[in-house]
């Protein structure tokens, strides 16, 4: 197969949602790979902007709710990578305003006659599931208006198990980490620094990947496996509790509507194995909680 790289490889790669965890595990593998990277940022003086620009990015304002913004953050960029930027409201998912910022990235791209956009946007399961429209309306568009477009559907990330932002449930409390997932049934992850692996090589052969979606995963342990290797891993005692269908309820509609169509028999399909053979290096559980995974939830456990 004849590779091609971005018409001007020497040229930044633009990462949009870059102090997010997607956009900033993707800006520095660019960065490690040699790459020039843009990070667009809607706050310059953030922490996690400060840390992208002293690992050598360069800071871009930039907010998808304001096009005229992204103009000037594109200009003589080769490549974006973005992330749909999630719109919530008091009823859950705003499917409507998630779907037009993502036109909006996607028309400023265009506009600016860059070719190559590789778009993160979250993994399918077989049946409807609440909350895909907009990301289904985002990537049909991609498809229509982008010449190089590659879309990465990642599965649960490996690092929720430190705990996600305004979620009531995943992560590590008092030694018990609880979940939707049956316990004894095979659930689907990914390590963020493999998102960015993914990217990395569909940025150095465009041709390769265009066209492509690939369902993202690392390993698949039952939620009490992963229990088990985080105990023998971190030397605390760890064990896995499965939500009740009330407790489910109470967190939510959509919690409750997830647990129901998991308990189907909806999941996950990533093909590991063959994820393997493009990407050799990709990462189990093992494999990141003795990288990084280990020493972040030991860390947690001496500050909680």
């Amino acid at each position: 197969m004849t590779t091609t790289t971005p018409a001007n490889p020497d040229s930044p790669i633009l990462v949009t949602g870059a102090t997010g965890k997607q956009g900033g595990a993707t800006a520095r593998r660019l960065l490690a790979e040699g790459r020039p990277v843009r990070a667009l940022v809607r706050d310059l003086t953030a922490p996690a902007a400060a840390e992208l620009a002293a690992a050598g990015a360069q800071l871009v304002r930039g907010d998808f709710d304001d096009p005229a913004s992204l103009r000037p953050a594109l200009d003589g960029a080769s490549a974006v990578f973005g992330v749909p930027p999630l719109a919530y409201g008091p009823t859950g998912p705003e499917t409507e305003l998630e779907a037009a910022r993502g036109r909006t990235l996607i028309d400023a791209v265009a506009a600016a006659g860059i070719e190559q956009l590789v778009f993160s946007t979250v993994a399918t399961a077989s049946g409807v599931t609440r909350g895909w429209e907009g990301k289904t309306l985002i990537e049909e568009y991609l498809r229509d208006h982008i010449a190089l477009p590659t879309v990465l559907r990642p599965v649960r990330f490996m690092t929720n198990y430190l705990g996600v932002g305004g979620s009531r449930i995943d992560g590590i409390s008092h030694g018990v980490h609880r979940h939707l997932f049956p316990p004894h049934e095979p659930m689907q992850i990914i390590a963020l620094e493999d998102i960015a692996e993914f990217a990395v090589l569909a940025f150095a052969d465009p041709a390769r990947f265009a066209g492509r979606t690939l369902e993202l995963a690392g390993d698949e342990p039952t939620p009490v496996e992963a229990a088990a290797a985080i105990a023998e891993a971190t030397g605390a005692p760890i064990r896995y509790e499965q939500l009740t269908d009330g407790e489910a309820a109470a967190l939510g509609p959509e919690i409750a509507e997830t647990q129901k169509r998991w308990a189907a028999g909806h999941r996950w399909h990533a093909d590991i194995e063959a994820l393997r053979v493009i990407h050799p290096g990709l990462r189990t559980l093992t494999d990141w909680l003795t990288e990084s995974g280990a020493a972040a939830i030991r860390a947690q456990f001496t500050t909680s």
